[in-house]
């Protein structure tokens, strides 16, 4: 091959190896923002600026564009989505519900925003990752004991929440001090669904309901079981953001002042920038994305991998662990790391132990069971992605050789060998020789 063919190639995969995501190396992300409207560019500019600010490159398009697509042959041009199109009854070029999920399938990540006049096809999409928006089309979420104070009362539609997600990881290890401002749709979360999680919650007193309407019956929708922005972390540790306002993420809330009803604090500005900002940082995994490498075991007092183990050997079991902290990668400390020496079900299970420079190790017996046994480290916990490791290896019994010559709890037995041997031969002496 020619060296022009070597550079035209290199050239030609280049703007794929430049964006490609990895959780290996996850830098230089490339972002497809689906708009209902380029005015919303220029009205939630700021959200859009701090991803820009922070290395991301936002491709901005009309939800509706003929030539959108997201793979081609198996290939993503995108590593992540955010759908800030809550009126769109159809995608545009070979975007739909079936494409955004196998993209999400392929370990993506996905930020959707809705709103009161939201789409049958963005609430399907909320449903199929796990959150049902009330089924009422033209219903948003009341609060008339936790709502913005304002010049005008109005209808209380425009939330002032404080119940935050209790969780460092997710939005930051910064309090949010400000109430966050929602005005939009509520939603529940799948009960069947461990994976989704309420990053804001509505008050006791919310419900869903249209707001010039009388109320004729209980809403179906009401409380703390109302979720105003929820996350989902997929087992395949891609992370969606689902929120029932697109308003959450504008220049407007982000500026706004906000004082909650019932509380005489008054704050400059609410904690919608904050709040988004962190959050974003959580699901575009720079923050709590984990990698294990360098797993090693081995017999104690060696350092070579064996290919087998002999039942009570002792051996020793070590990972090293880094946390992405959005520029490069850093010791994980903490002291719930556990790895289990398996086969059918747990023979051993140790809390590892750590140096708080990454490695994590723990010394241990193998057990007087013989068979196929794996080292495996199954590791999840809130808000970090989780880790599967698994390692295989045989063990076998004693060889015939490899046995003590004399076992100290058979002396007795060998005592009462020798003391029968030498009574016959007395006896027989006696019997033999005594008239």
């Amino acid at each position: 091959m020619s060296k022009s063919l070597v550079v035209l190639t290199l050239i030609s995969v280049l703007p794929f190896l430049c964006y490609a995501f990895s959780p290996e190396n996850p830098t230089d992300r490339k972002v497809l923002v689906l708009l209902d409207d380029f005015a919303i560019k220029s009205t939630h500019s700021l959200f859009f600026k701090s991803l820009q600010s922070r290395g991301f490159d936002l491709d901005f398009k009309l939800a509706d564009d003929p030539k959108i697509s997201l793979q081609r042959h198996g290939r993503y041009f995108y590593d992540a989505l955010i759908l800030f199109a809550p009126t769109i009854d159809r995608f545009g070029g070979s975007v739909d519900l079936a494409g955004i999920l196998d993209f999400v399938d392929s370990g993506h990540d996905l930020i959707l925003a809705a709103d009161s006049n939201a789409s049958d096809l963005i609430r399907e999409t909320a449903t199929e990752c796990g959150v049902d928006f009330d089924e009422d089309s033209a219903a948003v979420v009341i609060d008339h004991t936790s709502y913005a104070v304002s010049e005008t009362e109005g209808d209380h539609t425009l939330i002032a929440s404080d119940d935050l997600i209790k969780s460092d990881v997710i939005v930051g290890s910064k309090k949010i001090e400000a109430p966050v401002l929602f005005q939009g749709i509520g939603h529940t979360l799948n009960p069947v669904n461990n994976l989704v999680l309420k990053a804001l919650s509505a008050s006791p007193s919310a419900y869903s309901a249209k707001p010039k309407s009388k109320l004729l019956s209980p809403p179906q929708l009401k409380g703390s079981a109302i979720s105003l922005v929820s996350v989902i972390q997929a087992r395949n540790n891609a992370r969606i953001l689902i929120s029932g306002s697109l308003s959450l993420f504008s220049n407007r809330f982000f500026k706004s002042g906000v004082q909650k009803a019932g509380h005489p604090t008054k704050y400059d500005k609410s904690g919608n920038e904050q709040f988004s900002i962190e959050l974003s940082k959580w699901v575009f995994h720079e923050r709590g994305h984990l990698k294990a490498v360098n797993v090693r075991h081995h017999k104690v007092g060696e350092t070579d991998e064996p290919a087998i183990y002999r039942i009570n050997d002792d051996l020793e079991y070590s990972v090293e662990i880094y946390e992405w902290s959005g520029k490069a990668w850093e010791p994980y400390v903490s002291d719930d790391v556990q790895v289990q020496f398996y086969m059918m079900s747990p023979y051993v299970l140790k809390t590892l132990s750590t140096d708080n420079k990454g490695l994590y190790y723990t010394t241990f017996k193998v057990p007087d069971v013989y068979g196929v046994f794996q080292f495996k480290v199954e590791y999840q916990k809130l808000g970090y992605t989780a880790l599967s490791l698994s390692k295989q290896i045989p063990v076998r019994p004693f060889r015939h050789n490899e046995y003590e010559r004399f076992i100290p709890t058979a002396y007795p037995y060998y005592g009462a060998a020798f003391s029968m041997m030498a009574g016959f031969i007395m006896f027989t002496a006696v019997h033999l020789y005594n008239k």
